[in-house]
């Protein structure tokens, strides 16, 4: 199921804008982990993503296909997987900045291939320190997935 269509930055940017101030979002995270992640003294902010897609190009592609008869690491793949998944990181960590946040827990990373194109798609929950979170939580015994 696709989400809303995101015509514009700005668009991404009112997005992130209005979840600094406490709206809703989603989150990977279950029950016990956001308890957990509360009991430690933070508070989820929000889902980040960050996401890439390389191609290898039809040169690249032709002259590894070609060193691919041979064995050995196919060093071109193997730096663009590195690149690629850098990028797809760095993206994530720029989304929990913008929303104001310490640190990222969850994070998944998903590589999918399609024919030369590789996309890494990296997803994760935002969290911020709040001294408060703990307090409020430690009363908490076990969370029951609703």
């Amino acid at each position: 199921m696709a989400g809303p269509k995101v015509s514009d930055l700005r668009d991404v940017e009112r997005e992130i804008e209005s979840n600094r101030h406490g709206g809703p979002f989603t989150s990977d995270l279950t029950g016990q982990e956001f308890w957990l992640v509360m009991d430690r003294g933070y508070v989820p902010v929000g889902f980040v993503l960050g996401n890439s897609v390389f191609s290898m190009g039809v040169s690249g592609g032709i002259a590894t296909a070609l060193r691919g008869l041979a064995r050995g690491e196919l060093k071109e793949y193997t730096q663009l997987m590195y690149d690629a998944r850098e990028l797809a990181l760095a993206r994530m960590k720029r989304e929990a900045e913008n929303l104001g946040a310490d640190g990222i827990v969850g994070v998944n990373l998903e590589i999918s291939h399609h024919g030369d194109i590789m996309e890494v798609t990296a997803t994760g929950t935002a969290v911020r320190k709040d001294p408060e979170a703990a307090k409020s939580g430690s009363a908490a015994q076990v969370v029951l997935p609703v």
